[in-house]
């Protein structure tokens, strides 16, 4: 099954997730370059909510564009597995080796506003995260390191200190917290 069938089979949390979606949808529909970053407007990104096994530690990355703690993730690039791009950030962002899926459907969907900022010396104008996340479970005795240039710190926060940690409030109140409260249908 592709990505519009995953899509399109999510069922919505909240108004959030079913106003994103619909807009993804449409997205994937409109936009045949919808995986490369060359889509200037828009493009598909892939996350992951990374947890314990006990559903009670978060792990996340100290983000150096955003300058807060959030959760891992990356461009598509090319790839229509998103669930495979996710896995791959996952791993690559954070040091583990053993992450897997909690599940193959897909967790949240978001459609993320991404501010002009510089990287890699050059300008990135304004532009959309077309946003797939999953739900992965790692152990936490695993080794952490940092990916040099994308993030300066990795470390496992308990559920609770997820919103104090990350200094966006629109993505505390609207994302973070979210991901959090779904957690209860995966106990």
């Amino acid at each position: 099954m592709g990505i519009r069938q995953d899509v399109e089979k999510f069922r919505p949390y909240n108004e959030q997730e079913q106003r994103d979606k619909e807009r993804i949808l449409d997205f994937l529909d409109r936009n045949p370059d919808a995986f490369l970053r060359s889509n200037r407007t828009a493009h598909m990104t892939a996350s992951s909510w990374i947890v314990n096994p006990a559903r009670d530690r978060v792990l996340l990355i100290y983000h150096n564009i955003y300058h807060s703690w959030t959760w891992t993730g990356g461009h598509a690039d090319g790839e229509t597995d998103l669930l495979s791009v996710a896995l791959r950030e996952a791993r690559e962002e954070t040091g583990i080796r053993s992450v897997r899926p909690v599940s193959g459907e897909i967790y949240s969907l978001e459609v993320l506003t991404v501010d002009g900022h510089e990287k890699r010396g050059e300008y990135v104008s304004s532009h959309l995260h077309m946003n797939v996340t999953y739900l992965l479970e790692a152990e936490e005795d695993q080794a952490l390191h940092i990916r040099e240039g994308e993030n300066s710190g990795v470390g496992w926060f308990d559920r609770d200190e997820v919103l104090t940690v990350s200094t966006e409030p629109w993505f505390n109140e609207r994302i973070l917290k979210k991901l959090n409260e779904k957690l209860v249908d995966y106990k």
